[in-house]
């Protein structure tokens, strides 16, 4: 095991429970927690000039150019916070951004440590998202399958009627899967055949899953 930062990639679909997960890195090594989501939002709202430059595509409903992302990325990274390490969640999106991403680490003699592929079956993916329901008098969140409300459709609070994302409704998580398939398909081949590839079985209770994750970031 090596002291110097690990750098650490997180792959799955939506549902998969890669945010469960990278909280659990976050926690057990003491890495940052990184999304390119979060970082177009900080740099938007901060008004730096990446972020202006950001808006400028975002206004236009172009994509952020990746040399922009990368930008902000490795303007992250390099912030006190993460000297031991950064967990990405939800980048790199594409081949493209991922052979960006190489070059910057290049630039700077950092190196990617692992691509972990947290692997469930679409159907159960659909199943676990499709179960979401929450109050919009509180925001709590219920699982039909893990977390019932203890009257069905209703709010244990306040007895608000519960109501379903459109995103976690099966036709729109079916959408949402066809599209990281095709984008992130790619992706793990990539990982893969860079011999950085890692994969744990996603199907299994969060402990598990957890203790799998912990053992492969631990041998690094």
């Amino acid at each position: 095991m090596s002291d110097a930062p690990r750098y650490i990639i997180l792959l799955g679909a939506p549902g998969a429970g890669k945010g469960t997960q990278a909280e659990i890195l976050r926690e057990h090594f003491g890495l940052v927690h990184v999304s390119s989501g979060d970082l177009f939002r900080e740099n938007r709202a901060k008004q730096t000039p990446l972020g202006k430059l950001a808006e400028k595509y975002m206004e236009k409903g172009e994509l952020v150019p990746d040399d922009v992302t990368i930008q902000m990325v490795m303007e992250r990274i390099a912030r006190p916070d993460c000297v031991n390490g950064v967990v990405f969640d939800g980048f790199p999106r594409t081949e493209a951004q991922a052979q960006a991403l190489d070059a910057a680490f290049a630039r700077e003699g950092k190196k990617i440590g692992a691509t972990l592929l947290v692997n469930v079956r679409d159907e159960l993916l659909i199943q676990r998202l499709s179960a979401r329901w929450f109050c919009p008098a509180d925001g709590s969140v219920y699982n039909l399958l893990s977390n019932p409300p203890k009257q069905t459709g209703k709010c244990d609070k306040d007895g608000t009627a519960l109501e379903q994302r459109n995103d976690d409704k099966p036709e729109t998580v079916t959408r949402r899967l066809q599209v990281y398939h095709s984008q992130t398909a790619p992706l793990i081949e990539y990982y893969r055949q860079a011999g950085l590839l890692r994969e744990a079985d996603g199907e299994q209770n969060i402990e598990q899953v957890q203790a799998a994750i912990v053992k492969i970031v631990e041998m690094l």
